[in-house]
């Protein structure tokens, strides 16, 4: 027998059957009129941000990392709930320019920043966070050619990192950001030639669940900060302070102390150097506002046993939910939150295998999970499906083409 992660809070039984925004998983299907089927809770959404502006600084706004949930309905419900977007391709700029997202609320970070992407974002008046002196120029010289100044803060590559993240984006060699002590020469140089300066952008990793490790880093941060604007010799108009903030999917995981968090940073802010006394911060968060907004509703379209093992097998799998099927870097696989939609809160009664469509064995949505007994027809739930789930899986992998998205 293998445990499945926590089910977050909020979510509760109608009539015997999960319910997400005031209905049952089965007329949430209904709604969309397929399996499979992403769910993106309102209520959860709120809740987040409620939770987050409760227990941060005042001054310190939340900016949305467009990249966890690119859903267009997601992006517009956030669009009044939040301070800004961060966004990683023109894709994603072009989805919040759909949406009604004022530029000047919008910045693009990203290695590998084509020159089209530039002119876009030049054009449109977005922030670029810019990651290399190369990028830097490239700019300068498409705003001299648009006749526009490129708005430009600069992704600092920190030589810390954020202790026990899922994934590390600083600290040593790294193809994000400029080398901190590149920085200042690279921001007078930009300021010099026209740019209209933005501030820094310092990110150093993402799925944390250590209280202690997020203030070490954002301690560092604001060191860091303060340390590059005193030798660049300007102003720092913005800091993004990265985000880091994880949500419990596995097994023992514990959900981050964010009250703690927060009394930190108010203790910390307290002490703010003077060169950043007028700063605008920001904390960029995209996992820790969605992830656990949304769930992936999948149909048992065969049961079976293979030498006493029973199979539930559904119409869903990684195409959809390539990390719940343990093949988005993690190295043991463990199971993400799940349950049975239709059977929500009975009593489980048998182990089972819950696996998806596709014809591989990594097609895996629960490992010797134990559940109520399920049939064809029953409706699976993955939780924590709100981030990383749609955009970030091989959708158009055996051809079976992506899910249903909805947002109630």
């Amino acid at each position: 027998m293998k445990p499945v992660g926590p089910i977050p809070a909020g979510y509760e039984s109608l009539a015997g059957e999960l319910a997400i925004g005031g209905m049952r998983a089965s007329e949430l299907v209904a709604a969309a009129g397929r399996t499979p089927l992403f769910v993106y809770s309102r209520a959860h959404l709120n809740a987040r941000i409620a939770q987050l502006r409760a227990a941060l600084p005042a001054q310190v706004g939340i900016n949305y990392a467009v990249k966890a949930n690119p859903h267009l309905a997601v992006i517009g419900h956030l669009a009044p709930l939040v301070d800004g977007f961060d966004i990683a391709s023109s894709g994603e700029l072009g989805l919040c320019l759909k949406a009604g997202i004022d530029p000047a609320r919008i910045s693009f970070a990203g290695p590998g920043k084509r020159d089209e992407e530039l002119e876009a974002a030049i054009a449109a008046g977005v922030t670029l966070n810019c990651e290399s002196l190369g990028e830097g120029r490239r700019a300068l010289a498409i705003g001299q050619r648009l006749g526009k100044a490129p708005r430009i803060a600069i992704r600092v590559n920190p030589s810390f990192e954020l202790k026990g993240s899922g994934m590390k984006m600083g600290g040593g060699a790294k193809p994000f950001g400029v080398d901190a002590d590149k920085v200042p020469e690279l921001a007078r140089e930009l300021i010099a030639h026209g740019a209209e300066w933005r501030g820094l952008h310092i990110f150093t990793g993402s799925q944390a669940l250590s209280a202690d490790a997020i203030i070490e880093a954002q301690g560092n941060v604001l060191d860091l900060a303060a340390r590059l604007t005193e030798a660049i010799g300007h102003g720092c108009p913005k800091l993004n302070m990265g985000g880091g903030f994880g949500i419990p999917y596995f097994p023992g995981d514990e959900p981050l102390d964010l009250d703690r968090v927060g009394a930190a940073l108010i203790a910390r802010l307290e002490h703010l150097p003077a060169v950043l006394a007028d700063s605008e911060l920001c904390l960029e968060l995209g996992r820790y506002l969605v992830g656990e907004a949304g769930v992936y509703l999948c149909r048992v379209v065969d049961r079976k046993e293979s030498h006493g093992v029973v199979y539930l097998v559904t119409d869903g799998g990684l195409h959809h939910q390539l990390a719940a099927s343990g093949n988005f870097g993690t190295v043991v696989r463990r199971n993400y939150p799940s349950a049975i939609a239709t059977l929500y809160g009975a009593e489980p009664t048998e182990e089972v295998n819950i696996v998806g469509c596709l014809c591989t064995p990594l097609d895996r949505l629960a490992d010797n999970a134990i559940m109520p007994r399920a049939d064809v027809g029953d409706l699976v739930a993955v939780f924590c499906a709100g981030a990383y789930g749609a955009s970030a899986s091989p959708s158009a992998f055996l051809g079976h083409g992506p899910a249903a998205e909805l947002l109630v």
